[in-house]
């Protein structure tokens, strides 16, 4: 397509453009729309060789803003891939209808339809509303707004990922609309398993005989998915206009490299997601680890210790030869302890020196800083206790548990993190002995009565700190 005229009026990107697919039926349902989703099961949907009898239905998080943008646009949006040497640009077209949350009788109408095979999730860890149990945290107020609101009238809108789900299914299970698919794609150690947990767990609050239709007729698929995905800027949906000629008003950059890794069993059926390169297994644990520890968790590493150095996005971080030693260190005593054979996990490590490396991809910290309390339990906290328990003091673990002190104390990239009230609170205290074991303990319980991990955490206060 031409180069857009500075003085050119640029049409908006829809289907009724020439050469635009026509929207495709809808047969999955999306909670959670953003651009990780459009950059992974889109992308995978849109480049399955029957991709285009799967439309997706998606609807937005709490905010309405994207559904306001790319409603206009027919559900088409450009996928940026961010190489070094350059970009390219590829219009998607599997979000076949946008909604936002509240329109709850078009999320309602879909789940009774028999063509509704797949139900899939990206709402981030914090969307869970899991207790420190594991369980649902009931004592939520907007869980029981949710269950006494579900209770009275089954077609009562809801807030919350879990009501929500439920809310869906009583409506599939009143349309007698049989078996479907909740597929979890957020960073979290078996999703398949936690959403099935605090499903039904709200489930047999509002009605218990819903907890055994679900037993028998949903399918709470596990998947491991892996591409970094930033924020979209002013400056993307310029460049899109300049190379593409048209307006997009929601584009998505992403970098080259995307893993898809799924397990379940998909009694409805699913897109032929394997022929566009995902990765169907009976398990996919190996895969979670080597992704959350392995990227996250160096990912969680440099938005704290790499922004309290004055660095902004994950290129600047990893150049920084300090910061990068750390994440060479935190890899080395994390690897040991993957599942995967360990020259497949050196492979891994080189590819992502790749990626954090790409300049093109400005991955901002930023970004991924938010919602420590609970990512740095995933992330950081397994490869920690496991060297621990070898007998060794992990320097890049702790190196990445001080950061995240620093960062609760308000240094680096701004805190956002409803659940951290706990640990905001331990990290106030005067003594670093007593901040550091309070925090820890907010991450697992006795950890903070480990003594000498209590001491090489303050100890690298001083060295994430140091110029």
């Amino acid at each position: 397509m031409p180069h857009a005229d500075d003085d050119a009026v640029l049409p908006r990107l829809s289907r009724a453009l020439p050469g635009q697919p026509p929207a495709p039926p809808v047969r999955v349902v999306h909670l959670g729309l953003g651009s990780f989703h459009r950059a992974h099961l889109a992308w995978y949907t849109a480049n399955a060789p029957d991709g285009d009898g799967w439309g997706i239905a998606a609807f937005t998080g709490r905010h309405p803003d994207l559904a306001e943008r790319l409603a206009p646009q027919d559900g088409l949006y450009t996928l940026i891939t961010r190489r070094a040497d350059g970009d390219s640009y590829e219009v998607l077209g599997p979000v076949a209808e946008v909604h936002p949350a509240t329109d709850h009788d078009a999320y309602l109408a879909h789940l009774r339809r028999l063509e509704v095979a797949v139900v899939s999730i990206t709402v981030t860890e914090a969307g869970y509303l899991r207790g420190p149990d594991g369980h649902l945290d009931a004592s939520r107020d907007d869980v029981a707004a949710d269950v006494a609101a579900l209770r009275e009238d089954v077609a009562a809108p809801v807030t919350t990922l879990p009501g929500r789900l439920v809310a869906g299914l009583l409506a599939r299970r009143a349309a007698g609309a049989g078996p479907v698919t909740v597929l979890s794609c957020d960073n979290l150690p078996e999703n398949g398993a936690v959403t099935r947990t605090v499903v039904t767990d709200l489930a047999a609050l509002v009605d218990p005989d819903l907890a055994a239709w679900v037993g028998d007729h949903v399918d709470f698929a596990t998947s491991m998915v892996d591409r970094i995905t930033p924020a979209t800027t002013d400056e993307d949906r310029r460049l899109v206009e300049q190379a593409q000629g048209y307006v997009d008003a929601a584009p998505v950059p992403t970098e080259p490299f995307a893993e898809w890794v799924v397990a379940g069993r998909f009694p409805a059926g699913r897109p032929a997601w394997d022929a566009a390169g995902a990765r169907v297994v009976e398990d996919t644990t190996p895969y979670e680890q080597r992704k959350l520890w392995l990227l996250n968790g160096s990912h969680s590493l440099l938005a704290y210790a790499g922004s309290v150095r004055g660095h902004a996005t994950i290129d600047e971080a990893v150049a920084d030869p300090t910061c990068r030693a750390w994440v060479e260190t935190f890899w080395d005593e994390a690897a040991p302890h993957l599942v995967l054979p360990q020259e497949a996990v050196a492979d891994y490590r080189r590819a992502l020196l790749e990626r954090f490396d790409n300049p093109r991809v400005r991955h901002q910290l930023a970004q991924i800083a938010p919602d420590g309390s609970i990512k740095v339990r995933v992330r950081i906290v397994p490869p920690l206790r496991a060297e621990r328990a070898a007998g060794r003091m992990p320097l890049g673990c702790t190196t990445a548990l001080a950061a995240w002190v620093l960062h609760l104390r308000g240094q680096g990239a701004p805190l956002k993190d409803p659940g951290a009230g706990p640990a905001v609170a331990a990290a106030a205290a005067e003594d670093d002995a007593v901040a550091v074991a309070g925090v820890l303990d907010t991450l697992h319980d006795g950890l903070g009565a480990d003594t000498e991990l209590v001491a090489a955490v303050v100890d690298r206060l001083a060295a994430v700190t140091a110029e």
